[in-house]
């Protein structure tokens, strides 16, 4: 684990292990609150009560285990082979409850593949995706928030609306940053009380809705609405703002900096430096503004022509553009975009394919500084190669396989080019696989040049970004030039 054996922080390790320890020997009212037997700037609990639940839960647990895993103070620090195998442990079972289930069950409902045979490459293929792997189990990060939001996507996609909300309450409860996926669940649910009018069905759906979001808001934050000033510090401590545009952890060393993350701002700063240019209040603002915008075109689409496929695309839209354009992106924010890829593989299996190959590579810096570079040298390939037996992705370039044909015919006088089309893509991906490749291989084989010792993850960042926003423009059109040009005929 990163971080393992190096004092004073010890790495994310350490923390999921500290939350364990100051959830089950502390009171609720202090697990915010910065005091004697809380230091907040060692690890600090800064996700929300659902987070926190789970720690107690696990540190109840290690103490009929191990006392010394969660004793108060002393157990600082504290690793072991048993711990450490009592840890990956509590991973796989969150694994094996919550996220592996959501995913069989969502490809074996899929239509599209509603073959056995087929559902289960699906499944395969989704399981394999190597960056949730290596970060859940290398980076040591529970999957809980993702697979709920998974099980959330599967009961909207049975019209199990009321379910669904509560599973994505929940999964909004346990990490903030599936902020990410909620207009895209607000808009899909909205539209539908829209499509069914709301002086009738439409009006008691949207009330049933609104009544379920608060009783499970309600019921996950009851131990901390004791007063106004709990929940205001919980707040705070989930959206710590004064840290400014980059610094989406108060606790990065030197050596574990967040200005290397493969969004536009981090891309940036490379050419301005917009911490020295723009104050922090000013950088909000126009994060807010940025990301609100780019999202926007996406979610009119959806409140106004509500649709299950309209809703996955504009999970992953919705998703790239927080992690593109928001405030405080860690590395890790692209596995909120890459699960709902994920679910949209069978669909567009090139290009989903191809953006799980591209955030996978984004965290190299990140892996990297775990030692995980074995881990990522052989998951990437086999996921590569799982999709290539599963979906032959090679042979699903043309601008139909790439949903890519209602938008070719509203060009009309450059429809010429279209023939040309899978093969321009195919070289596009080619090309990007070896730029990959050549940039994996030398940044864990070469020093960096001694005047420029960041080069490396700069040149992995600004690469990816520059894949992201191409891909934002991609699924963009997918959405906009959705099912209204559906029928018309096969361009030749």
């Amino acid at each position: 684990f990163l971080g393992a054996g190096k004092p004073p922080m010890y790495g994310d390790y350490e923390a999921q292990r500290h939350w364990q320890e100051i959830t089950y020997n502390l009171p609720v009212r202090q697990w915010y609150f910065n005091t004697s037997d809380n230091n907040l700037l060692y690890w600090g609990l800064d996700y929300p009560p659902l987070t926190a639940y789970h720690s107690f839960v696990c540190a109840y647990i290690a103490k009929l285990i191990n006392p010394d895993w969660v004793a108060l103070h002393t157990s600082r620090g504290y690793e072991s082979q048993p711990h450490k195998l009592f840890m990956r442990t509590t991973v796989f079972v969150a694994d094996l409850l919550v996220y592996i289930p959501a995913v069989i069950l969502y490809c074996f409902s899929l239509k599209e593949t509603s073959a056995k045979k087929k559902a289960s490459t699906c499944a395969l293929c989704i399981l394999l995706y190597p960056g949730l792997i290596l970060i859940d189990h290398g980076h040591f990060q529970y999957p809980l928030s993702l697979g709920l939001a998974l099980w959330a996507v599967l009961c909207l996609s049975h019209d199990w609306d009321l379910l669904g909300s509560v599973a994505f309450c929940l999964a909004l409860n346990y990490k903030q940053m599936e902020l990410y996926h909620s207009l895209p669940f607000f808009c899909y649910l909205l539209g539908k009380c829209f499509k069914k009018g709301l002086k009738g069905k439409g009006l008691v759906l949207l009330a049933k809705l609104a009544g379920t979001v608060l009783v499970s808001f309600a019921a996950c934050w009851l131990p901390f609405c004791t007063d106004v000033e709990q929940i205001m510090q919980v707040l705070r401590r989930l959206f710590p703002i004064d840290r400014g545009l980059f610094e989406a952890c108060m606790f990065s060393s030197p050596t574990h900096c967040l200005d290397k993350v493969a969004n536009i701002w981090c891309s940036l700063s490379v050419l301005i430096k917009i911490k020295n240019v723009i104050s922090p209040r000013t950088q909000l603002k126009l994060s807010f503004a940025v990301t609100f915008l780019s999202l926007l075109p996406a979610c009119i689409k959806l409140t106004v022509q509500p649709s299950l496929r309209g809703f996955k695309f504009a999970l992953v839209s919705c998703a790239l553009s927080f992690f593109l354009f928001s405030f405080q992106v860690h590395e890790k924010s692209i596995l909120l975009v890459a699960v709902p890829v994920c679910l949209i593989i069978n669909e567009i299996p090139f290009m989903a394919t191809w953006f799980l190959l591209v955030s996978t590579f984004s965290l190299l810096p990140l892996l990297l500084r775990d030692g995980l570079l074995l881990p990522y040298a052989v998951t990437t390939p086999a996921f590569l190669a799982a999709c290539l037996a599963s979906f032959s992705i090679l042979e699903k370039t043309s601008a139909e396989d790439l949903q890519l044909k209602a938008f070719s015919l509203s060009l009309k006088g450059y429809v010429s080019w279209v023939k040309y089309f899978p093969r321009i893509v195919r070289s596009l991906f080619f090309l990007s696989l070896a730029l990959m490749a050549a940039l994996s291989v030398l940044g864990a084989a070469l020093p960096p040049p001694q005047r420029l010792p960041d080069l490396f993850p700069v040149a992995v960042a600004g690469l990816s970004c520059l894949h992201f926003l191409l891909f934002l423009g991609y699924f963009n059109v997918v959405i906009l030039w959705d099912s209204k040009n559906r029928g018309q005929k096969k361009i030749s």
